[in-house]
């Protein structure tokens, strides 16, 4: 049976769950949403099995994701799942409003909804669990992404999760964070550090930034999925007085080179 997944990653803990679930149901494409975005077309999958992969962002979805889903049209005979990994809360809100995307534009939701909790990376806001906390993090998430590749090889429908609490959160929390997203960056510095290597260019997912003069530059269109931070080799991206304190992050399972091809073919 023919799978698509469909991925949005910043610092690597999506892909590495949808390259797992990949590599366990077999025959299976794995597409970067941020390939997607330069051709505004309707997407209509030819597969069984469609997946989408993604973290949340302040209990919904990243601004790309939403805007993909609105374009996705499964067939009606697919068995559609969703995966989103979060570092706090908020995953049921998330899965909930790309049932309603996908109800709304193509006239079907989702059969299954899965989270997967592991280190959260809003380096912004807080540092990311580092040692033993993210080695039983990252563990435990295997445990749970082998339990939902079971399900949907099956494909097997159940119940989206309800959460009161973090519904609460994402109607307090997600409306500012629509709003003020794209232009996040402005809080962003670079340092004399900065070597002109090309990292943070070239892992971002919305060709947000552009090179001047060897010095990175931001053209407020940003997802806020915080890659040009945490990948830079000489941490030379700051946002505020204290990201420059705080430990980068990558999912251990992926390469820099995962993320520069998960993001190359945006305009």
């Amino acid at each position: 049976m023919k799978t698509i997944i469909y991925y949005f990653t910043g610092t690597g803990n999506s892909l590495d769950a949808a390259k797992k679930i990949a590599a366990s149901i077999g025959d299976c494409e794995l597409v970067p949403i941020a390939s997607l975005v330069k051709d505004q077309d309707t997407i209509t999958p030819a597969a069984e099995r469609v997946g989408i992969v993604c973290p949340v962002y302040f209990a919904g979805l990243p601004l790309m994701v939403a805007s993909f889903a609105e374009r996705l049209c499964p067939d009606a005979s697919s068995y559609v799942f969703a995966v989103v990994t979060y570092g706090g809360s908020g995953a049921a809100p998330a899965l909930g409003q790309l049932d309603g995307i996908l109800r709304e534009h193509a006239s079907r939701g989702l059969d299954s909804g899965f989270s997967v909790r592991m280190p959260g990376n809003y380096i912004l806001m807080y540092e990311s669990p580092k040692g033993t906390r993210r080695a039983a993090m990252l563990a435990a998430a295997d445990g749970e992404i082998a339990r939902i590749t079971g399900v949907v090889r099956e494909c097997q429908r159940q119940k989206l999760p309800r959460s009161l609490v973090e519904q609460l959160v994402h109607a307090l929390g997600y409306g500012w964070f629509r709003k003020n997203a794209h232009d996040k960056d402005r809080t962003f510095t670079v340092m004399d550090t900065c070597t002109a290597c090309g990292t943070c260019f070239a892992v971002c997912p919305v060709g947000n930034i552009t090179l001047v003069d060897e010095k990175p530059v931001f053209s407020h269109n940003c997802e806020v999925c915080c890659a040009c931070i945490h990948a830079c080799p000489a941490q030379a991206i700051q946002a505020g007085s204290k990201t420059g304190r705080r430990e980068r992050y990558r999912n251990p399972n992926v390469t820099l080179a995962d993320l520069k091809i998960s993001h190359t073919e945006t305009p």
